[in-house]
């Protein structure tokens, strides 16, 4: 009889771990990330130590996940938007709040960025920071220096905003990054206007900055730009501070003689900040939980932010980063700096299609 039962108890263990190690091969997560947004060993790394798949998409606009999560049923577990976004779409209700008893990795986290965050998020309830940066100009040196001479000082938005500069730079090509909101914001404050207004006089005021350049800009996008950067085929682009030493270390490897440099003018410019969320309609919370709580450890992060060149959100990460990433002052502003960046809150959907349709405007050139 004992031997029987310890037969059956055997046979029960048996079926037990392999169930729970079929249960384990079918954990996935799906994330929605940007594009070039994260070191693909973090992702190999994850499922080595949790069991837990990754499928990971990438986009590269916050409208077309917007899209995506407004339409609901989006097959996805973790999304990254950036804050605005972010803050319309949780008062849409397309987000799930956060367990945070399954993130103890939230004491990794800068009060800092959490407190700006929370402009967006009050009470920090639905999203962890992923990446911030700011929006700035990214220039081919030579290129500049063959148009410009050898003194030119790129140190203002008047190396974009002025048409006379713009016309030169359609010599060797000119990127507008493809993000509304936020290149509103830095036309509207480049003219003296608040770059938080959703005033239709002031958008149109900030649609005149672009439309007097178009005529001479090659591309608007906010992905190809970071190779058509490195490879020498724009010489200047509005883009945002880690696209931009991407483009400068895709260069340097390549050994093409492309040496690529990136600014925050003084007056000022845009702070965003990229973010972890669940969507409402996620099918697997548990693994998205454990996926977020993965990225917040200091180590994770840290690998994170050296292989794409932003700050993160996680100030226990900040001894890990290379320095060649920590000390570079446009990854990580100094304080004065610092007090030039402003942030956007979110467009009410009547500004929303006046910025729309001034954005198609420019884009199309009609």
């Amino acid at each position: 009889m004992k031997s029987a039962i310890l037969r059956l108890t055997a046979a029960a263990v048996t079926a037990l771990l392999i169930g729970s190690a079929a249960n384990a091969a079918d954990r996935e997560v799906h994330v929605y990330n940007w594009s070039d947004y994260i070191d693909p060993q973090i992702l190999t790394d994850f499922t080595k130590e949790t069991g837990i798949k990754v499928v990971y998409d990438v986009f590269d606009s916050n409208d077309l996940l917007e899209t995506k999560l407004l339409a609901g049923g989006s097959g996805y577990d973790v999304v990254v938007p950036t804050a605005p976004f972010l803050a319309r779409q949780i008062k849409a209700g397309v987000f799930q709040k956060l367990d945070k008893s399954k993130l103890p990795n939230l004491k990794n986290m800068w009060p800092m960025v959490m407190e700006r965050l929370s402009k967006y998020d009050p009470g920090n309830q639905y999203a962890i920071n992923y990446m911030w940066g700011t929006t700035g100009i990214g220039y081919n040196v030579k290129k500049i220096k063959e148009i410009f001479g050898d003194d030119v000082k790129v140190d203002s938005w008047d190396f974009i905003f002025k048409p006379e500069n713009a016309k030169k730079l359609q010599k060797c090509g000119l990127n507008i990054l493809d993000a509304s909101d936020e290149t509103f914001a830095i036309a509207m404050n480049y003219i003296g206007k608040n770059p938080d207004s959703k005033k239709t006089a002031d958008l149109e005021a900030g649609a005149k900055v672009y439309e007097g350049i178009r005529p001479y800009a090659k591309t608007f996008n906010s992905a190809a730009y970071i190779n058509d950067l490195a490879n020498g085929d724009i010489c200047a682009t509005i883009g945002w501070s880690g696209d931009i030493i991407q483009a400068k270390s895709r260069a340097e490897a390549a050994k093409n003689g492309v040496e690529i440099q990136y600014v925050i003018p003084k007056e000022g410019t845009y702070m965003w900040f990229d973010n972890l969320a669940i969507p409402a309609d996620a099918k697997n919370v548990e693994e998205a939980h454990e996926f977020i709580n993965y990225l917040m450890k200091p180590d994770v992060i840290a690998k994170a932010s050296d292989y794409v060149s932003y700050a993160n959100g996680n100030l226990a990460s900040q001894p890990l980063i290379s320095k060649d990433v920590f000390d570079n002052k446009s990854v990580y502003p100094d304080e004065a700096t610092m007090k030039k960046l402003f942030t956007i809150s979110p467009y009410d959907p009547k500004a929303q299609r006046v910025l729309n349709r001034l954005w198609t405007q420019i884009k199309t050139g009609k």
